[in-house]
């Protein structure tokens, strides 16, 4: 190795030590219907329920740690019923359960994207028509003058909400065959072209991490077609100062720049490089919680990230409803894990250096059972803990009862060292864990 890739090597070391406990995290956050949930916070409370978009974050950390070959077959199963189910048979898209999200145009059409990327990773597909060829699609979709309208008509006020709209719509373009696409695109690319700021390279207004931000997402539409991204020379002088100046309160600023870096592929010089992998890894750091995951923003994890671009005191026209995934406490949620664990490949690619599964992902499906029995232990705990209170009150007077909750008990402690058994009160001789 030269000695210009060694100075390098700090930091992605720090980087590594970063993700201490992530995986057990990431297990705690499985369901057996196949899905993950957004945060620690939505497990146990009945308002929420594992979505769409955490769940094909959750499989992107897996697929970044060469985890989904090994996944068991009954999870495999469980995962693609979890995409094939939210599939509406008659339009083609993905839905959750909240009304709100089928309101929200970039959730919908990231709901596409990830639901069936995800099967194709999981060796599976969608069972119905896309909403393209299902002809549940927007009016835009009939010509590029059409879908040029659309692109018109979007507000860039805050660059990466209106560039995130742009980006998302192309998701109808991705289902047309080549040369169907190729009018949409040549309209595309015109478009963007004339409204990129010739200084800094970037797109739309707001501060440098907003318009960096919004930038990303316009790169996902030049990677996805295969066009250069122009003037990226002067993206990458927008992005360091950006680094050196701006504070990254959101993990999607430490997340988009790197992206944005390595998609462009430039040569950095190694001072730069070295630079801008130090103050990625200081900013990181702050994000990561003591769950073992790592939250989006710094106060707090966002309840509703489909919201959390547009920040407090600013405005952006026409905003969605919020959909609410968590309580919104200080926790570790999917959105910015899945992040991390891209941010830290990207970190890698721009070092020129091969980068491996994390080291702690090889014990992912021993923690995922782990989990599993933990769930099942609290579960009929509770349900032995009900059933003793009742017989303490009278109200359980069959001894096959009283013995069945006995056994509960026995297999509950049995399945998990975690618990902590105490009377139920001064006058019983029956125990119950305390916390489940």
């Amino acid at each position: 190795m030269n000695s210009s890739r060694e100075q390098l090597i700090p930091s992605l070391e720090q980087l590594e030590n970063v993700f201490e406990g992530f995986f057990e995290w990431l297990a705690g956050q499985y369901d057996e219907t196949g899905g993950f949930y957004y945060a620690q916070s939505s497990i146990h409370d009945p308002n929420f329920s594992p979505d769409i978009e955490s769940t094909a974050q959750a499989l992107n950390i897996l697929s970044r740690n060469d985890l989904v070959n090994d996944m068991p077959e009954k999870m495999r199963q469980q995962m693609i019923h979890f995409f094939q189910n939210k599939q509406d048979p008659n339009t083609g898209y993905f839905y959750d359960e909240d009304p709100a999200m089928r309101k929200d145009e970039v959730m919908v059409h990231r709901a596409i994207n990830y639901s069936a990327g995800s099967l194709k990773k999981l060796g599976s597909k969608y069972l119905y028509p896309l909403p393209l060829e299902a002809k549940a699609a927007p009016n835009y979709v009939t010509s590029p003058e059409e879908y040029l309208k659309k692109w018109k008509s979007i507000d860039l006020s805050n660059s990466w909400r209106g560039c995130d709209l742009l980006a998302t719509s192309c998701v109808y373009i991705g289902q047309m065959d080549k040369e169907k696409q190729a009018p949409f695109l040549i309209e595309a690319t015109r478009f963007l072209e004339s409204i990129q700021d010739q200084e800094t390279g970037l797109w739309g207004e707001g501060s440098l991490y907003v318009r960096i931000s919004g930038t990303f997402k316009l790169h996902t539409f030049y990677s996805r077609f295969n066009i250069p991204m122009p003037n990226t020379d002067r993206i990458y002088k927008s992005v360091l100062t950006c680094l050196r100046t701006e504070e990254a309160k959101d993990m999607c600023y430490i997340r988009n720049p790197i992206d944005l870096l390595s998609y462009m592929n430039l040569n950095i010089p190694k001072q730069e490089l070295n630079e801008i992998l130090e103050i990625t890894v200081k900013n990181i750091k702050k994000l990561k919680r003591n769950d073992g995951g790592f939250s989006r923003e710094i106060e707090n994890s966002p309840s509703a990230p489909n919201i959390a671009q547009v920040k407090k005191g600013e405005y952006y026209p026409n905003m969605p409803k919020p959909v609410h995934l968590s309580k919104g406490l200080f926790e570790g949620d999917m959105n910015a894990s899945t992040q991390a664990t891209l941010i830290r490949k990207q970190c890698y690619k721009l070092a020129g250096l091969p980068v491996g599964p994390l080291k702690e992902s090889k014990y992912f499906y021993g923690k995922l059972i782990s989990e599993k029995y933990r769930d099942t232990s609290s579960s009929r705990a509770m349900e032995s803990r009900n059933m003793l209170i009742q017989c303490i009150h009278g109200t359980v007077t069959m001894r096959s009862d009283l013995r069945k909750s006995r056994q509960i008990i026995i297999q509950s402690a049995a399945m998990s060292n975690t618990l902590m058994f105490q009377p139920i009160c001064k006058t019983s001789r029956f125990i119950f864990p305390s916390k489940v």
